[in-house]
């Protein structure tokens, strides 16, 4: 079942012109955006701050400014909005999705069916998209729904940053909306209003027959697109630069083997395109266009620009069991969707050296799978948990190393976990601690390590310190942990003992 995310971006002009205006606007001051028609000027868009002291869109912008004596205000550009708009929805092709779209003026719609696990999931995409888009100066909401329409009107009429509604449940979560979120004419949803009619659920129980003779059959097929009667294809953004090779059946194919046929016939014509452009490919997205005018979409990831037909037939191959081809299947398209340089290496004679193992096949497999993989890189820190970093499984070697002369265990926890300690003296290594509900006794210790905190990333970290021992209970099992501060002055730390590390 397809699966729509409606991202939707409530202060998208005010957020651009803060992003790329020349002169920057302060982010305490209130900025809005001034729309003209002859002599008439209004507020088309306000920021958050502006909204706050009480103006709003459609408000005269004498009167804004009356208000509001520190306002500024811009121009409003519907031109660099769009261009904007449309910036966002390619990244939001090659990051997330085979299917994105513009969304009308304030959003972008994608459908990830078949992409999803790449990012770990529906809650994990859609809570990392909005986090990377704030990153970058942009309010954004997500919603993910069965169809567009119930996506795009949660995401723009609930609060809440992100939504998910699960499968199945798009009727309970949409008939209590109000009827503007149909995307219906604004006469039309006056006159209905007039009517008595303010939500989706009361529309839906008109009968269809006078609705549509009174008011024609929009609002009947937005109920239908909403409540996933009739699809709602999306129509996935191309351009110019975008590597693409596709092929049509006079009559439809179903059968797995045709499918993975013509899926290798289309490799080869792209790895052919992109070999003239000196290109490989990163991203793929084979796009099916099936003859209910629905369509399904799988992604291959790479690790490294590739452009051997045998290995990106494979990756799109090992996953036709996931194409349900319904009726038949009309068209199949094949988009490099993510395209690198590709540099050409001579291969070593194995006479003369031995042959690395290329471990990138294994790699791009199991990523396309939904594992999640990486490498662990030192990171120039004191502090043990900064001390390392997640990296691509694939990432060249930066040549740094851990400097600790002190022994660290083989496991680090994600996070320290506190125990209870006796211990001779408050500065001296424990003779008993409890971890986890069970107590061991301590037969040998070493240390202390002292770490200071590193005060220049907080100042709360100005006279932090921790004092690590390896202590080894009569089991014979080792483990890392540190007492908070010093043991003499509070000022150092709680004083309170941690587990941090299990060797093995």
């Amino acid at each position: 079942m397809p699966r729509v995310v409606s991202v939707y971006f409530p202060f998208l002009p005010t957020d651009r012109i803060r992003r790329h205006g020349k002169d920057g606007v302060p982010a305490d001051q209130p900025l809005v955006v001034i729309a003209k028609s002859g002599s008439k000027r209004w507020i088309s868009a306000a920021d958050s701050n502006a909204r706050k002291l009480g103006l709003h869109i459609g408000m005269p912008a004498s009167k804004a400014q009356a208000m509001v004596s520190t306002l500024v205000v811009v121009d409003a550009d519907p031109t660099a909005d769009a261009a904007a708009l449309e910036r966002l929805a390619l990244w939001a092709l090659r990051q997330y999705s085979p299917a994105v779209a513009v969304d009308g003026t304030d959003g972008i719609v994608m459908d990830t069916e078949g992409a999803d696990h790449l990012q770990g999931g529906e809650e994990r995409l859609i809570s990392g998209l909005v986090n990377m888009l704030r990153a970058r100066g942009l309010t954004a909401r997500a919603a993910v729904a069965d169809t567009w329409g119930a996506a795009h009107a949660l995401a723009r009429l609930t609060s809440a940053e992100t939504t998910v509604v699960p499968i199945g449940d798009v009727a309970k979560a949409v008939v209590g909306l109000p009827i503007h979120c149909l995307r219906l004419a604004p006469d039309t949803v006056h006159s209905l209003r007039v009517m008595g009619i303010e939500t989706v659920g009361e529309l839906s129980a008109l009968p269809r027959a006078p609705l549509t003779l009174r008011f024609g059959p929009e609002p009947g097929r937005r109920l239908d697109q909403l409540f996933g009667r009739v699809a709602e294809p999306i129509e996935p953004l191309r351009t110019l630069e975008l590597v693409e090779v596709s092929r049509n059946f006079q009559e439809p194919i179903g059968a797995a083997e045709t499918i993975a046929k013509y899926v290798l016939r289309l490799v080869n014509q792209l790895t052919a395109k992109l070999e003239q452009r000196g290109l490989g490919v990163r991203r793929s997205d084979l796009v099916i266009h099936r003859v209910d005018n629905t369509r399904q979409s799988l992604r291959a990831g790479l690790a490294k620009p590739v452009r051997d037909p045998a290995r990106l037939s494979k990756l799109l191959c090992d996953r036709i069991e996931k194409i349900d081809p319904g009726y038949g299947i009309e068209r199949m398209v094949l988009v490099a969707i993510m395209a690198e340089p590709l540099e050409e290496k001579q291969i070593a004679s194995s006479l003369i050296e031995e042959q690395v193992v290329d471990v990138t096949p294994l790699v791009d497999i199991l990523g396309n799978r939904g594992q999640r993989l990486y490498r662990v890189t030192p990171v120039a820190s004191d502090v043990p948990e900064r001390s390392v970093a997640r990296i691509g499984p694939t990432i060249e070697e930066t040549g740094a190393t851990w400097a600790a002369k002190w022994p660290r265990p083989s496991r680090l926890l994600p996070h320290p976990e506190e125990i209870e300690v006796i211990a001779v003296l408050p500065d001296q290594p424990p003779a008993v601690f409890t971890w986890r509900g069970k107590r061991r006794r301590v037969k040998r210790a070493d240390g202390p390590e002292r770490i200071f905190g590193e005060w220049w990333t907080t100042p709360l970290e100005m006279r932090a310190v921790r004092d690590y021992f390896v202590v080894e209970d009569e089991t014979g099992e080792r483990y890392w942990v540190f007492r908070a501060g010093d043991g003499l002055d509070v000022a150092t730390g709680s004083h309170k003992w941690f587990l941090h590390g299990v060797f093995g």
